[in-house]
């Protein structure tokens, strides 16, 4: 089956079944509008009907055939008889319709068994299809059936042609006209012949067809795109995805597909059928539809505006609009009560984009500079006499009306306004702040920086650009055009916003994770030559520190420079927040507590207060408090999905929700934004490395980890060396995973840092209890049960008691079960799923709690999908001769999991280790997945994995 049938199984499967059926239609046409996939649909059915063992025979019509009386007539004769017919090709020459209907009824009646398909009847000659409207299909042998396609949904004459202008020696063919089009309309009424209409398809389907022609699943965000730009026509999504993948726009991390948010809409070529589609019609259509997609969200009132601007009557353009309906190029809008139209729009957002890309830019801003002085004047009107302010553009929400207007104003340039303009971008960028799908935040203000004239203004505009260009994920512009601020114009900035501008350049430095860029910035030899104020250049070389992790460095810095910025609230928001961070990272936790109430926010503006708020999230769940992350969010007003990437993935991480912290994740990946400037700048990848360590992707987060790591003096990577260390402890490599914990502890240790590596004690006083090495446990259970003192969190206690459990459980059987009580306890209190499940099998696993803890933990690795978790307390369940719940749900779970061992490229002999069992295990579980799917070899497994499991059942219920 072709991609583009995908989520046509329905009608695919209906139009096989009339074929087939000895009592079913003799005709079938398939309909369906510009770019639905008739072509495509009609390859599909025939490609199902051959695999069966039918003789089809496909027959395609094409531009110009129209000028050729009866030929589609004779094609079909000669198909139907297998051979030349000398009198059907005389009777066609000379135009004897009533010959050539003889002919092909004769043809029909006494054709060998046959389907015979004709594609695209809009292009053939009106004569034929009269001929065949007059056929009583009913009375043709059942052995003999036709499937014909024409463009069009039914019900209308003079459908327009798919495949546009007709050129044949260098000038213009007619076009079918209204003829052809009513011929091909009176088909679906003759006697014998039924009908069916191809719809867009939904969301869902053009996801699948999405995953089909790119061979990976799209993201939300992609698959959100490409929705809103094809409005579900397969062809306009062939050509979205075939002009962003010859762009390398398209990026695939871990089987799933992305666009950045700021992946500018190609603009389709004027061969492309939509383009082709507009360009068959005459002036002045091709002019009223380049306005029409700049101003139709200004709703009929643009028949006017129009009228204006191209130099037309109000009726000639509103003959036009019809003209473009008829040609399926645009559409009406109806209102709320379906009787009336409030405008026009084009049916594919694709097209529209190019057709407006296809104007000059003079035109465009032009058109632009019309649509914001008609929604100026509605703004400045008077309410009405109903008491209501008209809807400037009725057919668009808030939203998409504040995006409509500020790119408005941002193509019109100098032709309006410009302090005005500047303002209204201004305030749109705000208004859509933290703008993290992208819809314009960052063109705003890159405009407003244009049209700002004086220097006093123009610094602080591009200020703000740089501002969105760094909540944009753009970088290296932020970079730029901070530092060029610092070095060229600090003049023009006041402290606080050369402090701010300071801090932007340096948090951006760091995401370009220039590391010995980000070195330079952390001495004061580097500040000293900018002569900035020395506020500024404390907070930017204070932060350049922590953000290397040497927070010993940048606390005595602080310190020593606290009455330089301790003047107001404004100024010591950035330096307070670092000195709070550079002390939990020391392991002291209390001014980083006591800062969470955000007493600055009122003072600092909604941005910075936006900033500290995730800064300050990102460290609560860096550290494990779920809670207090949330109660923050509550507290300042922030909705989680306002939340950046990061901070969502780390929210949906310790709630358990993996799939959508996956989401993100993946996205962070494609894009190499992956790294935070929390703490631990690595939690994401670690995290996300964990996650694919409990679903069995052993080697994918093998890879992950090694990615993640820096080039070059950056700062410590405790949190992959922990995870590293499990990777390798799931692999029976317990030694090298005792040097990795110890080179993560040592890296620690180098920096000052405590807060993060409570769980590298952990893991190495574990690791040394089972290697039977107690005094050297005691030693690491020691350091752990002072950083958990320390640093006074749920999860540093928690990793302590469970430690300890462990470690004491030889010689103090008491302590230990008081430690492990406590734990579950602590763990149910902290809402965490997967630390909540991994406590609950410590807990079993050290005797000092019921078994029956195993039961919850087995349902609460479920709802992670911590698949090779779930399969070993499955094995701790039998051991403690508990029944395992779904058993049959259970096997499918273990032939997924197997599946996925292999996929990821592991032996038979690895295999056993990470399920711990013996080899010969493996290799009967090997033997019966091949027996029961089918597949023979490890090859095929592999492909059904990287397929979705393919379609013989692996990893479904038989």
């Amino acid at each position: 089956m072709t991609a583009h049938l995908a989520g046509r199984e329905r009608e695919l499967g209906e139009v096989h079944g009339w074929l087939r059926d000895p009592g079913g239609p003799r005709l079938v046409l398939v309909r369906g509008e510009l770019g639905v996939g008739r072509t495509e649909f009609m390859h599909g059915v025939s490609e199902r009907l051959r695999a069966e063992g039918v003789l089809v025979r496909v027959m395609g019509c094409v531009p110009g055939d129209g000028t050729r009386p009866f030929l589609l007539a004779l094609r079909l004769v000669m198909v139907l008889e297998e051979r030349r017919s000398a009198e059907a090709l005389r009777a066609a020459g000379r135009g004897d319709g009533t010959a050539m209907a003889g002919l092909l009824r004769v043809a029909l009646a006494r054709s060998a068994s046959v389907i015979v398909v004709l594609d695209d009847l809009q292009h053939a000659d009106a004569e034929s299809l009269a001929l065949l409207g007059g056929t009583d299909f009913g009375r043709v042998p059942s052995r003999v059936r036709l499937m014909a396609s024409a463009v069009g949904r039914g019900g209308r004459d003079g459908e327009e042609s798919e495949e546009g202008p007709v050129i044949a020696e260098g000038r213009a063919l007619r076009r079918p006209g209204a003829g052809v089009g009513a011929a091909v309309e009176g088909l679906a009424e003759v006697q014998g012949a039924r009908t069916i209409v191809l719809p867009r398809l939904g969301p869902e389907q053009v996801i699948a067809l999405v995953a089909r022609q790119l061979g990976a699943t799209p993201d939300t965000g992609l698959a959100r795109r490409v929705h809103e730009l094809t409005r579900g026509l397969p062809g306009a999504v062939d050509a979205l995805l075939t002009a962003w993948s010859r762009q390398g726009a398209i990026r695939v991390a871990d089987g799933y597909a992305f666009v950045g948010a700021r992946t500018p809409t190609p603009v389709l070529p004027e061969s492309d059928r939509f383009m082709r589609a507009l360009d068959v019609l005459s002036e002045p259509r091709r002019a009223v539809a380049g306005a029409l997609s700049i101003l139709w969200p200004l709703g009929e009132r643009v028949v006017a505006l129009i009228a204006a601007l191209v130099g037309l009557s109000v009726d000639e353009v509103r003959d036009a609009i019809r003209e473009l309906i008829d040609a399926e190029i645009v559409e009406e809008l109806m209102g709320s009560g379906g009787t009336a139209a409030e405008g026009w729009t084009f049916r594919v957002p694709l097209a529209a984009h190019a057709v407006r890309e296809r104007l000059g830019p003079l035109e465009r801003s032009r058109l632009s500079a019309t649509a914001v002085r008609t929604l100026w004047a509605d703004a400045d009107t008077t309410v009405t006499a109903s008491g209501a302010t008209r809807s400037a553009t009725p057919v668009l929400d808030d939203v998409d009306a504040v995006v409509y207007l500020a790119d408005r104003i941002a193509e019109a340039g100098t032709l309006v306004e410009r302090d005005r303009a500047v303002r209204e971008l201004t305030a749109a960028a705000e208004r859509l702040h933290p703008d993290s799908e992208g819809r314009g935040m960052l063109r705003w203000c890159r405009a407003a920086g244009h049209l700002v004239e004086r220097p006093a203004d123009r610094v602080p505009a591009l200020q703000r650009y740089a501002v969105a260009a760094y909540f944009a994920g753009d970088f290296r512009t932020a970079r730029t055009i901070a530092e060029s601020i610092l070095r060229d114009r600090p003049d023009i900035l006041g402290r606080l916003e050369l402090q701010e501008t300071a801090t932007l350049f340096t948090v951006a430095t760091a995401n370009a994770l220039d590391w010995q860029a980000l070195s330079r910035l952390a001495t004061e030899q580097w500040w000293d030559e900018l002569g900035l104020p020395v506020l500024a250049a404390t907070t930017g070389r204070a932060l350049a520190l922590c953000l290397l992790a040497r927070w010993r460095e940048a606390l005595d810095l602080l310190v020593r420079t606290e009455p330089v910025w301790s003047t107001d609230v404004r100024a010591a928001a950035n330096p307070g927040c670092f000195r709070a961070a550079a002390e939990l990272a020391l392991g002291r936790p209390e001014r980083f507590r006591r800062s969470l109430a955000l007493p600055e926010a009122p003072h600092i503006g909604p941005d910075h207060a936006y900033t500290l708020t995730v800064a300050k999230f990102d460290e609560l769940l860096n550290g494990g408090d779920l809670h207090a992350g949330e109660t923050l969010l509550a507290a300042q007003g922030l909705a989680p999905q306002l939340l950046p990437r990061h901070s969502q993935f780390l929210r949906h991480h310790l709630r358990g929700e993996w799939d959508e912290a996956l989401e993100p994740a993946r996205w962070m990946l494609a894009n190499n934004g992956i790294h935070t400037a929390a703490i631990d700048h690595y939690v994401v990848p670690a995290r996300t490395a964990a996650i694919l360590l409990a679903r069995g992707r052993v080697t994918s987060a093998r890879r992950l980890i090694d990615s993640a790591r820096a080039e070059g003096e950056g700062p410590p990577e405790y949190s992959l060396d922990a995870c590293e260390a499990e990777l390798l402890r799931t692999l029976g490599d317990p030694t090298g995973a005792g040097k990795t914990l110890r080179r993560g502890l040592d890296a620690a240790e180098a920096h000052d840092q405590i807060a993060g590596t409570d769980e590298l004690w952990a893991a190495l006083a574990e690791l040394l209890a089972d290697a039977g090495r107690t005094a050297e446990a005691m030693t690491c259970l020691g350091r752990l049960e002072w950083i958990a003192d320390r640093m006074d969190s749920g999860r540093s206690r928690l990793r302590y008691l469970l430690a300890s459990a462990r470690v004491l459980r030889p010689d103090s059987p008491v302590t230990a079960g008081e430690n492990v009580r406590e734990a579950v306890e602590l763990a149910r209190s902290r809402s965490q799923p997967f630390e909540t499940a991994v406590t609950f099998v410590a807990a079993a696993d050290t005797g000092g709690a019921p078994t029956t803890l195993l039961r919850e933990a087995y349902e609460l690795f479920g709802e992670c999908g911590a698949v090779l978790e779930r399969f070993h307390t499955r094995a701790a369940l039998r051991a403690a001769g508990i029944a395992v719940p779904g058993r049959r749900q259970a096997t499918v779970e273990s032939e997924q999991l197997l599946a996925t061992l292999i996929a990821e490229g592991l032996t038979n002999r690895q295999i056993a280790v990470v399920l711990r069992l013996s080899e010969d295990a493996v290799a009967n579980r090997l033997s019966r997945l091949f027996a029961r799917t089918g597949l023979r070899s490890r090859t095929e497994v592999v492909t059904a994995v990287l397929t979705g499991y393919g379609a013989r059942g692996l990893g479904t219920e038989a």
